[in-house]
């Protein structure tokens, strides 16, 4: 079966670099008629599209931001129901088309590893790209995290532009080491001094319920949504806004008007305990989302999770529920996406990781139902792995669709 794989690797790639060129070539080139940047990383890849999009459009720019949660093109916008990050088959480049034909300066999106592997970021002319930070993710479709790694790096690699880097990640330097016109760091914890006075680091980081606030340039800057982590999104977001002539003032002004991303520390419910819905699927981000809740709202925690099947990273499910037991009170682990898998066997996965601690209720709306049932004034009942995700991915290719947060509302109200 290797040896099959080995030989049918090559023609996949012929395949897949053809469809990129084909798709840019029917579409006109459209990168070339337009600024483009790319944000890739494990984390934070949407919320940073998000960001940089408000402030563009708040110095006047005509912006499109393609995400996992939205496409958004000159002010019109519409959910990405693809269920992709990085959507193939010359999607993107029919949307940076679409975003030419509307007049627009700039267009932000999001790359990722799978999108990258696939060459959907060939010929798309990158002004400048964005590293967020890397943990372990799609290992078992790279074959190890150094993979993963080196298939992000391929963008740095191709793009000779603007290369804007977490300093703070343990990977900065690697992604630091590719050629580039221009770098630019951005972080909390390091204070390297360059020269050329491109660096933006925060400091004096306060996060409240509702909001976080850091200074940045001797200036105070308010966050308009809750998570101490938003504040790398939102440096990376600056520095690119920065990098078109931006001035701090109006940076400040667009951040400061922001919006939770829908599904990413989203609050549902606020009374008579908070209800959070989060999009959360890897032990970092899961980890940083229970964290913030503690440290944010001194609540005790009841948590409804799952892991995605296909085969997809089987390492992490034991992780995950090792994580969620280190945190929350009450852990309910449950289905997610279980595509052609026995969703029991993924949901044994992460129990196995709890300790014992973990109870399967294998219905998510019934998942739901169990934590919301259980909750007492002044807890946190905290859905993550969905977010504002349409679908519910199961055997043969069927979806069917799914709404977390209008279900969650739907099972409150025969609660209490």
């Amino acid at each position: 079966m290797k040896k099959v794989i080995r030989k049918i690797k090559p023609i996949l790639g012929v395949y897949h670099y053809f469809y990129a060129f084909a798709g840019a070539l029917f579409n006109g080139f459209p990168s070339r008629k337009i600024k483009v940047y790319g944000v890739t990383g494990t984390n934070g890849k949407t919320t940073t599209v998000d960001f940089t999009a408000k402030i563009l459009k708040e110095a006047g720019f005509k912006v499109a931001a393609f995400s996992s949660a939205r496409f958004e093109i000159n002010g019109k916008e519409e959910p990405n129901l693809y269920k992709m990050t990085m959507p193939g088959r010359a999607v993107l480049q029919k949307l940076l088309k679409r975003a030419v034909s509307e007049g627009c300066d700039i267009a932000i999106l999001e790359v990722t590893s799978e999108g990258i592997k696939q060459f959907r970021h060939k010929f798309i002319n990158f002004k400048g790209v964005c590293f967020t930070n890397l943990s372990p993710e799609h290992i078992e479709s790279h074959g190890g995290f150094e993979n993963y790694k080196k298939e992000k790096g391929k963008l740095f690699r191709d793009v000779k532009g603007k290369h804007f880097v977490n300093i703070d990640d343990e990977n900065a330097d690697y992604f630091l080491s590719f050629e580039s016109k221009e770098k630019i760091y951005f972080g909390i914890e390091k204070k390297i001094k360059e020269k050329n006075g491109k660096n933006i680091f925060a400091k004096d980081i306060k996060g409240f319920i509702d909001r976080v606030e850091f200074e940045l340039f001797g200036e105070n800057y308010v966050l308009s949504v809750p998570g101490k982590f938003n504040v790398y999104n939102a440096l990376c977001a600056i520095a690119i806004a920065k990098s078109e002539g931006v001035d701090s003032a109006t940076a400040r002004k667009a951040l400061s008007k922001t919006k939770v991303v829908p599904g990413r520390m989203e609050e549902v419910v606020s009374d008579p305990f908070r209800v959070i819905v989060d999009y959360a699927v890897t032990p970092v981000t899961l980890e940083g989302v229970y964290k913030e809740i503690k440290e944010t709202y001194s609540s005790d925690i009841i948590c409804v999770l799952g892991a995605c099947g296909g085969g997809r990273d089987k390492w992490k499910r034991p992780v995950l529920g090792e994580v969620a037991a280190k945190y929350c009170k009450r852990v309910i682990v449950t289905n997610e996406d279980p595509y052609d898998e026995d969703p029991e066997v993924i949901i044994d996965g992460i129990i196995e990781g709890t300790k014992r601690k973990g109870e399967k209720v294998v219905d998510r709306r019934e998942a739901i139902r169990t934590a919301l049932e259980s909750a007492k004034k002044g807890d946190t009942v905290i859905v993550t792995g969905k977010g504002n995700e349409p679908w519910m991915c199961l055997a043969n290719g069927k979806k069917i669709p799914w709404n977390e947060k209008e279900i969650i509302k739907e099972e409150l109200k025969k609660v209490l």
